[in-house]
């Protein structure tokens, strides 16, 4: 009886063991969300832009914070019903509230330019980043990224200061690229992303 045991102990053993080996294929945002929030991101999924607004106004009351900045005059449809003062100059204390380029998939990491940061680096900028993105700004990798900031762009001024943020919470100080040695992108980053597709 106990050979028995043994036997079908061991099959059921390694069925368990192969199946934890199987790869499992993510869909484009699955991937993008696993590696966002497995980086300290915090992600909040609107189906509507009200839901936006509320979102906006559920992470401004958590956090205690009397004072936004945009630049972007767009996103200032988000910011008028919410009784908060806004500053359109970068502000280091206040909290970002912009746009971005690309969501990156492969490793969760969110693409800015010069239309969401200006001249600046992102090192200088706040520590505090509320970030509006899109479903369809959702990409595979960082070529897919680059081709599509330079298709979309094409026959007009091309963004400069393109910049990636990788961590999301500011304590961490670990890129795998050397080539980003003593730059420090680390952000507490709460991204809203609205359904468009």
């Amino acid at each position: 009886m106990n050979f028995l045991k043994k036997i079908f102990k061991t099959s059921d053993e390694s069925s368990k063991d192969e199946i934890n080996k199987q790869n499992v294929v993510l869909s484009l945002d699955d991937s993008f969300v696993h590696n966002f929030i497995k980086r300290g991101g915090k992600f909040l999924y609107c189906l509507k832009k009200e839901d936006v607004t509320k979102s906006l106004l559920n992470i401004i009351e958590e956090n205690n914070w009397n004072s936004i900045t945009f630049i972007n005059k767009d996103l200032g449809s988000y910011i008028a019903s919410i009784d908060i003062k806004t500053d359109s100059k970068f502000n280091p204390i206040n909290p970002l509230f912009t746009t971005c380029e690309y969501l990156i998939s492969e490793n969760g990491s969110l693409l800015f330019s010069s239309n969401q940061i200006k001249e600046k680096r992102l090192s200088t900028l706040t520590n505090d980043f509320i970030v509006l993105a899109t479903t369809s700004q959702i990409v595979k990798n960082m070529g897919e990224s680059l081709t599509g900031i330079k298709n979309k762009y094409s026959g007009k001024d091309l963004p400069t200061n393109i910049s990636p943020i990788k961590n999301y919470t500011t304590h961490i100080n670990s890129d795998e690229n050397f080539m980003n040695y003593g730059t420090n992108n680390s952000k507490n980053l709460y991204l809203l992303l609205l359904e468009d597709l």
